[in-house]
């Protein structure tokens, strides 16, 4: 039926009486007698005991304090890879293969943070491995620069700001990271680099905070009690060739830093 001809049912059961529900099930009137059966009183609730308190609803663990715990009481690595893999507060866990920890040599001068995992690191449980992980590796290499490297002057320590892969792809929110920045910070810590590199916009705000990545790149700062430098992430590199020219310039002067010239 269409609308028009509901609602002229519907206004004609009206007219009719029929304007009101009542009942779990139907009544056929035509077998009632002519007294209305009667209705049975509606029970009444228990007057709560005077002395009984109010039940209080239970409070719900804050993410960024379980995250601030969790970290504190990893001892090294090992501990901190199992306590983040563990973390029950972060949804994105439920839609990712696998927890992203790290890659590289642990001890490493150069720490470099990302933003997320993608579908490749997602699959192998390895941060930076996809188009923008390989761009990545070229990248350093021009300045004699690996995560293979056994020498850890020239290694390099990779993560990212989430270990969990968002879905399709998207930005991490900004609670996403505050809640996983406790394991962040507690990560530089037993990790202990020299400097820090920030690849792209998500790491920059949760670490530094403020301003675009395209206003700061290339600017030295400090957070962590460490020098950092935050600069494009390759995945934008790929999207934008051109401006691969300030990430040479980014590389270099990261190279003058770790030779003492910066």
């Amino acid at each position: 039926m269409d609308h028009d001809t509901l609602r002229a049912l519907l206004e004609w059961q009206i007219e009719l009486g029929a304007d009101e529900a009542i009942g779990d099930a139907p009544v056929d009137r035509y077998a009632l007698g002519d007294s209305p059966p009667a209705r049975a009183p509606a029970p009444r609730p228990a007057p709560p005991a005077a002395s009984a308190a109010a039940p209080s609803a239970p409070v719900s663990e804050d993410p960024v304090i379980a995250a601030r715990q969790a970290a504190a009481a990893a001892a090294d690595l090992a501990a901190l890879a199992e306590a983040m893999a563990a973390f029950p507060h972060c949804e994105l866990r439920r839609g990712a293969r696998n927890c992203v920890f790290a890659d590289g040599r642990a001890g490493a001068r150069v720490m470099v943070i990302g933003e997320a995992p993608g579908r490749d690191e997602d699959l192998r449980g390895l941060p930076f491995v996809g188009r923008a992980g390989q761009l990545l590796d070229r990248m350093f290499a021009a300045i004699g620069m690996g995560r293979e490297l056994p020498d850890t002057g020239r290694a390099l320590y990779i993560t990212n700001i989430l270990p969990w892969r968002p879905p399709e792809n998207r930005r991490p929110t900004a609670a996403e990271c505050a809640m996983m920045l406790p394991f962040v910070e507690r990560h530089v810590e037993l990790a202990a680099p020299d400097v820090l590199v920030l690849m792209g916009n998500t790491p920059l705000q949760a670490i530094l905070g403020g301003g675009g990545i395209t206003r700061r790149r290339g600017i030295w700062s400090r957070a962590l009690g460490l020098p950092v430098l935050p600069m494009f992430h390759p995945a934008y590199l790929l999207r934008t060739p051109s401006a691969k020219r300030e990430a040479w310039a980014d590389l270099l002067s990261l190279q003058a830093r770790l030779r003492g010239d910066g």
